[in-house]
């Protein structure tokens, strides 16, 4: 390898290296991990800046002292109240509900919906409905996580219902009922924008694209478009209804689109879960998106559960930190950026709108 020099200015010589012989072709993109070499603030954030209420959360833990030792996390970070969506019915919700049992008041625990015979008995949904008034006698306070990523309903247990999307007619008892019950429905519906493209040198989220994928050549699969109209219209023919879509939606790249929602819908809410890699880069435009919705986002990780993982969520929230990278949180390597939300939008966003969602749907 022979060095070569570029010859700046007179009298000024710069000796520089022949890069490819160090390697650099040789550099995968998976293994590609930036350090910023700004030397600007950097912020910790070791509680939340008012009280919390994480309204997208799962069955993280295995036995009671992993349950205690969460518990004291959450108190590290002001978090007072954890929603878990349990997706589940039956046996499942009911030993969910026994192993939570000692912290009532710290997790509030949403049921799913058991589709048995959704597809070939006109009568199912009596057998849906009383199931889901059983769950909310046992403590059940919501729907959810429900999910479709094309190919129908499908998160729920212990039955699936592949094929019948959320506005499907016969969904439409189950979700009336839901608003009789003042149960709020979360769903997650399509995917990031990047899994529907080609995971190729042109894709803005190659490094998660090549690992996930919707293949929109199966049978019957819905797009991301259509996906959003199945949203719609739910939220439409069931005025009754709380909705939360979770992960904005899946409209991270265009939130245009959930801001149209917002302006037509006033029974429709949106989480921030898990799409804190997507927003951060855009700071500016999230800012004013949070302040002009700001009664109608609420706070969520769906992270699992650690220290690091709230600590990013509230840098990235309340800090105005530029140009860092979490790749391995969220496995992206664009540089990402704080908020900087206002005093008001936190409050709102941390706790004040799930308690005026389920006043107001408890009101129906």
């Amino acid at each position: 390898m022979k060095p070569f020099i570029w010859s700046l200015f007179p009298g000024l010589l710069l000796l520089a290296v022949n890069v490819v012989g160090q390697g650099v072709e040789d550099i995968r993109l998976m293994n590609y991990r930036p350090q910023s070499i700004y030397r600007i603030p950097k912020t910790t954030i070791r509680k939340a800046k008012f009280p919390v209420v994480d309204v997208h959360s799962h069955d993280y833990v295995h036995s009671r002292a992993e349950l205690d030792q969460w518990v004291k996390l959450v108190d590290q970070y002001g978090i007072r109240k954890t929603i878990l969506l349990t997706k589940a019915t039956g046996a499942r919700f009911d030993s969910l509900v026994t192993k939570y049992a000692p912290y009532p008041d710290r997790f509030e625990l949403w049921c799913g919906f058991d589709y048995t015979g959704y597809a070939n008995d006109p009568n199912w949904t009596v057998h849906a409905i009383q199931e889901l008034e059983r769950c909310q006698r046992k403590g059940a306070k919501g729907i959810g996580e429900l999910g479709d990523k094309g190919l129908g309903l499908y998160y729920d247990y212990p039955t699936r219902a592949y094929g019948m999307h959320i506005d499907d007619a016969r969904m439409k008892p189950l979700l009336k009922r839901c608003g009789e019950l003042g149960m709020p429905v979360n769903i997650h519906v399509a995917e990031s924008y990047w899994m529907y493209q080609k995971p190729d040198s042109t894709n803005d989220g190659l490094m998660n694209a090549a690992k996930w994928h919707v293949f929109l050549n199966q049978p019957d699969i819905l797009n991301q478009e259509q996906l959003i109209k199945t949203l719609e219209n739910a939220v439409r023919q069931n005025p009754g209804t709380t909705f939360i879509a979770c992960h904005f939606a899946n409209c991270d790249y265009d939130l245009s689109i959930l801001g149209r929602l917002f302006d037509t819908y006033p029974n429709l809410y949106a989480d921030i879960a898990a799409r804190y890699g997507e927003t951060a880069p855009i700071p500016r435009y999230m800012k004013t998106f949070y302040e002009r919705y700001q009664d109608r986002l609420l706070y969520g990780t769906d992270m699992g559960a650690n220290d690091h993982m709230y600590q990013t969520t509230f840098r990235i929230l309340e800090s105005a930190d530029e140009h860092f990278y979490e790749i391995d949180l969220f496995g992206y390597h664009w540089p990402l950026h704080g908020f900087s939300l206002s005093d008001a939008v936190l409050k709102k966003l941390y706790s004040e709108n799930i308690t005026t969602l389920q006043q107001r749907q408890k009101k129906r």
